[in-house]
């Protein structure tokens, strides 16, 4: 039987998990019977790590060192607006990392991105394991279709450190189109709207009821999603308790964590009703022991309007998504949304205003994503699921020219695997080497594209300027791995490379990492079984306990019954000792003997 492949929704909110159980993708709820793990990691003041919801609900307490919304900086260079814009309003600490990339600080320690990220891959691995009974390695994760390949590769590095083999990572719209389209043998030409916690995609596909799914467009945001209309909110609580009271709440990081809390609460809340109370009492101390409360009615009418702008810009993104997809709105046949932030009724307003018809809300907004990925999972390791799934580039790819400028080799949206090739002239006399930068991106500027990797072409004859042919080849392949090859047409001199985007984490960090991930589960793993060995006992220590006076009483006077007591007594005791000494191996050898002891304990006093 084939190795069982986890999908994963590696959410900016939310991560989820699933499996294909027979036929079917099933989500796998976690021990609390969630079906979804909030994207959180924290570090106590003990130096503990905390995932998931048990990080959401110290979060207020200890703010600056609990993490969310970590995807938005995954992959990102320390410089860029979008890490400038999260200093700003983040409660932890950002800081820049020694290869220009992103780190967040807590307690005393410095974490890269991957590494926070991969925290929440192992939750999502161990969820996974608990509910499987077996050991898992292979996971196919989702990412926005709009992540360059350096968000790209930091999503698989993460993959790595939490001791996950990531063998495909896919697109989170083509992901919810699997799981809608999958086994139903439908020909369509659907659009998938994706507007998640942090993340915006929209992708337009063709289904084919053969099982072919093809992507032909797709474009987004990676910095536009329900994080956005959160902070619209906290701007309004913030600005109004600013006039009111003259205190800026900003300036107070537990004040701005339980102002995030309520926003995103009052943000659900107004999906179903009108108008919803955000009640903070004692929000901020004014001093002379005088404490703040904070008292506001947000209405939905006056959510739409803070948030109009946002809204707007999805469907001026789903426009150009029907330009590059050379299609009219009537040739769109469905429309499905993903994402929690579909659930907002002015979303789902404009999207079927848009679209001109009403979308489809028959896929989970929360688990579809993670659906669609345990399927493709499936697909990849057993013969048996006849699909075929044809993804594009979502950013054009090419080279930097003379004047600095960014020609283009690949277009955006071109189906992968493909390969391109055009040719250049050198610009200078008697050239010898030429410089190739490999870009991606959609500007003429070089310099606002992202660079993903250099090299030199050497050996070139000397020629008067512009007559020295080279022939560059630009090769993609399934996995989105990038090969760029130079060749002087003359003299047949080559050079290649292959193009691998960074995560701002080198090799031996990332080697580093997993090392002390898989440290991290061996001594959580300990813990676990500890902790449930400890359970037992202390049952099976309290059983004893109650039947010692009726025993005492039923066989005390003789010898053998006053020998059982002491013999229990002291392996009570022993237990304790072992208990107080975290000695598992030992905790597991007295269970027997406890149980032992409470079966003859009943049956003597049965027998009395």
């Amino acid at each position: 039987m084939a190795e069982r492949v986890i999908g994963i929704d590696l959410g900016t909110t939310n991560s989820c998990v699933a499996v294909m159980e027979g036929d079917a993708p099933a989500v796998i709820p976690n021990r609390g019977g969630y079906k979804t793990t909030p994207s959180i990691v924290a570090v106590t003041e003990a130096g503990k790590r905390l995932v998931g919801h048990i990080a959401k609900r110290q979060a207020i307490t200890n703010a600056e060192n609990t993490v969310y919304a970590a995807k938005r900086l995954i992959g990102r260079k320390f410089n860029s607006p979008q890490v400038k814009n999260a200093i700003m309003t983040c409660s932890y600490g950002i800081v820049e990392g020694p290869h220009g990339d992103v780190r967040i600080k807590l307690r005393d320690k410095t974490y890269s991105v991957p590494e926070i990220s991969s925290m929440v891959l192992q939750e999502m691995k161990v969820i996974a394991e608990d509910y499987l009974g077996e050991t898992v390695s292979k996971a196919v994760v989702t990412v926005p279709a709009y992540f360059n390949d350096n968000q790209r590769q930091a999503t698989k590095d993460a993959g790595a450190i939490a001791g996950l083999d990531v063998i495909r990572i896919i697109n989170e719209p083509t992901a919810a189109s699997l799981a809608y389209g999958f086994g139903k043998g439908i020909d369509k030409t659907v659009a998938v709207y994706d507007l998640g916690g942090g993340t915006f995609d929209i992708s337009v596909l063709e289904i084919g009821s053969h099982g072919v799914f093809k992507v032909i467009g797709t474009t987004g945001d990676t910095f536009l999603g329900g994080e956005d209309f959160d902070a619209r909110i906290i701007d309004w609580l913030v600005q109004g308790f600013l006039d009111e009271h003259d205190v800026d709440l900003r300036q107070d990081r537990m004040a701005l964590q339980r102002l995030r809390d309520a926003a995103e609460k009052a943000k659900c809340e107004l999906s179903s009703v009108r108008e919803t109370e955000v009640n903070l009492p004692f929000i901020i101390s004014a001093g002379r022991n005088e404490a703040l409360h904070l008292q506001r009615v947000l209405s939905r009418d006056t959510l739409e309007s803070l948030c109009e702008d946002l809204v707007e810009r999805t469907i001026d993104i789903c426009r150009q998504a029907l330009v590059d997809a050379k299609l009219d709105v009537d040739e769109i046949e469905d429309v499905v949304l993903v994402g929690g932030m579909t659930r907002m009724p002015a979303i789902q307003l404009a999207v079927g205003d848009f679209f001109q018809r009403e979308p489809n809300r028959g896929v989970h907004p929360d688990e579809v994503v993670a659906l669609g990925a345990a399927i493709q999972g499936a697909a990849l390791v057993e013969d048996k699921h006849e699909m075929i799934l044809l993804d594009v580039t979502p950013h054009a790819l090419g080279i930097m020219t003379f004047g600095s400028y960014f020609e283009e080799l690949i277009p955006q949206n071109t189906t992968v695997p493909t390969s391109r090739t055009k040719v250049f002239t050198t610009s200078r006399d008697n050239q010898t080497a030429v410089k190739i930068l490999v870009m991606q991106g959609e500007s003429k500027k070089a310099d606002e594209n992202e660079l993903l990797g250099e090299f030199i072409l050497t050996g070139l004859r000397r020629a008067p300027k512009g007559h020295v042919e080279i022939e560059v080849t630009f090769e993609i392949n399934t996995d989105g791995i990038v090969s760029v090859n130079a060749k002087d047409l003359e003299t047949g001199q080559a050079q290649s490379i292959q193009v691998t985007a960074t995560s701002g984490l080198t090799h031996d960090e990332v080697k580093q990492m997993m090392a002390s991930a898989a440290d991290y589960m061996v001594e959580r793993r300990g813990d676990e079984q500890f902790e449930a060995a400890r359970q037992e006992a202390e049952t099976l220590m309290a059983q004893v306990d109650a039947l010692f006076p009726d025993v005492e009483r039923t066989v005390g006077g003789a010898d053998f019954g006053r020998d059982a007591v002491q013999k229990a007594k002291a392996t009570i005791e022993r237990t304790r000792e072992a208990i107080q000494r975290k000695d598992t191996a030992t905790i597991k050898e007295q269970l027997e003997t406890l149980s032992r002891t409470e079966r003859m304990f009943r049956g003597v006093i049965g027998r009395s």
